[in-house]
């Protein structure tokens, strides 16, 4: 608690982001100040070898540290990025609690056209995790379009609006991710930890295969 006070900015709000220095750093100077060292050495040497102006060899010798020149500048232009690299790690679950009163209304459609093309299993996981957003459910407005009009879509569409009953309080519970029925139980292990919650999990998981099943 003491940790998320301190984190608290001047409006009362926790950071929708956190800057961190990246690993790495410390070898990375070493190595940068090895190689400055080297072009240092490098200049050095070119400016104190220069050959006489009658020697064979004078101009390819100063094309040759004009190069090494813009090479130089060129590396010493790209530490400004280099040098001290960050990270930053965004919350995005914080940003429904800053703006959760100002969050627009919005609508989403799901079309559909043929049930042999696109299954009314896959089409209701889209409208159940769309349902399951987290988002103000009073400004979230849901449409399913079936321009085939398949009853076996509208079973299933009444069907899932029984499941939704249960299946969302399932997900704001344990805030689960992905929040589509068909993928979460297809990686999702049960919870042995809690056993009522395992046995939530094995109720909502016998639900969505009889879904399946007659869909």
């Amino acid at each position: 608690m003491a940790v998320r006070e301190k984190e608290m900015r001047k409006d009362g709000y926790l950071p929708l982001f956190e800057t961190k220095g990246a690993k790495g750093r410390i070898p990375y100077w070493l190595y940068a100040g090895s190689m400055f060292m080297g072009i240092c050495l490098i200049c050095i040497f070119r400016v104190s070898h220069i050959p006489a102006q009658r020697d064979f060899g004078r101009l390819a010798w100063i094309g040759m540290f004009m190069a090494e020149l813009w090479f130089s500048f060129y590396w010493l232009i790209t530490q400004s990025v280099r040098w001290n690299p960050i990270r930053r790690c965004t919350f995005k679950e914080r940003l429904y609690q800053r703006y959760e009163k100002v969050l627009p209304s919005i609508d989403v459609f799901v079309c559909t056209a043929d049930p042999q093309v696109e299954p009314p299993l896959m089409v209701i996981n889209t409208v159940l995790s769309l349902m399951a957003y987290n988002y103000p459910p009073e400004k979230l407005n849901i449409y399913l379009s079936d321009d085939g009009g398949s009853d076996l879509m509208f079973y299933a569409l009444l069907e899932a609006s029984r499941f939704s009953a249960h299946w969302l309080p399932f997900c704001r519970k344990l805030k689960i991710e992905p929040r589509s029925p068909a993928a979460y139980f297809a990686t999702a292990c049960e919870p042995t930890d809690d056993p009522v919650m395992a046995n939530e999990w094995s109720s909502i998981k016998v639900y969505i295969s009889k879904l399946s099943a007659c869909s």
